[in-house]
């Protein structure tokens, strides 16, 4: 009797976390599948300029914007950065910010952050920080020759996109906070890992996350590629 309320009370406490364990791979495929689409519209798509230069790309399906007097905004997301081996395990991020406003509704904005330099990988490596306050940051360009100016090299560290309703451009986020999402990452690792150890490529990536790690890699790595060659 006594295994029997044991094996029990195991399934109950596993079903729990079974469920929260799918919640984190629908989220990598919504990620993927942002990604995915937005890189099928060759005019409306990163530049491949920018694709090259990326060391960290967070993606945030679906970030909600509600509003009754005082907005809000909360988006869960997740995060991939190059490393000599190709790119790392993802980490899970958490987005919110406020607006003041009188604006009443809310609607979900799918958003594509990447970091052009070290700092930019650096801040997401923070527990926690601003966008705009700890972190320069800029709305990226879209299209092939949008990628051409050198702007957004010298002035930011990170470029920030968003996608609603099928457009995709350029979004100031400034006032935006980012912080770590440690229960959701040690979730899919099965075990706690420091986030710069997951992102400098020291912990191997988990089967549910390989799909989202591979998109990354299929735009981001061929991109460097063929701009090494010119």
């Amino acid at each position: 009797m006594k295994r029997v309320l044991v094996v029990l009370c195991a399934a109950a406490l596993a079903v729990p976390a079974l469920a929260q364990v799918k919640k984190l791979d629908a989220r990598l495929e919504a990620a993927r599948d942002v990604l995915t689409e937005v890189m099928a519209t060759p005019d409306k798509q990163i530049p491949s300029s920018i694709l090259s230069e990326a060391t960290c790309v967070a993606v945030v399906p679906g970030m909600v914007k509600g509003a009754f007097i005082f907005g809000a905004e909360y988006g869960q997301g997740v995060v991939t950065c190059r490393t000599p081996r190709g790119w790392s395990g993802p980490v899970f991020i958490r987005m919110a910010g406020g607006s003041w406003g009188f604006q009443i509704g809310g609607k979900g904005t799918d958003l594509v952050l990447v970091a052009v330099n070290q700092k930019g990988m650096q801040d997401l490596l923070k527990s926690k920080f601003q966008i705009g306050a700890g972190a320069s940051a800029a709305a990226g360009p879209v299209g092939r020759s949008a990628g051409a100016s050198t702007n957004w090299k010298m002035q930011s560290e990170l470029l920030t996109w968003s996608r609603s309703k099928g457009l995709f451009a350029g979004v100031d986020l400034n006032g935006v906070s980012v912080a770590q999402n440690v229960d959701d990452t040690q979730l899919l690792y099965g075990a706690p890992h420091d986030f710069h150890s997951i992102l400098a490529g020291e912990v191997p990536v988990p089967e549910g996350a390989r799909p989202f790690v591979r998109t990354v890699a299929k735009y981001f790595h061929e991109s460097r590629q063929g701009s090494s060659g010119k």
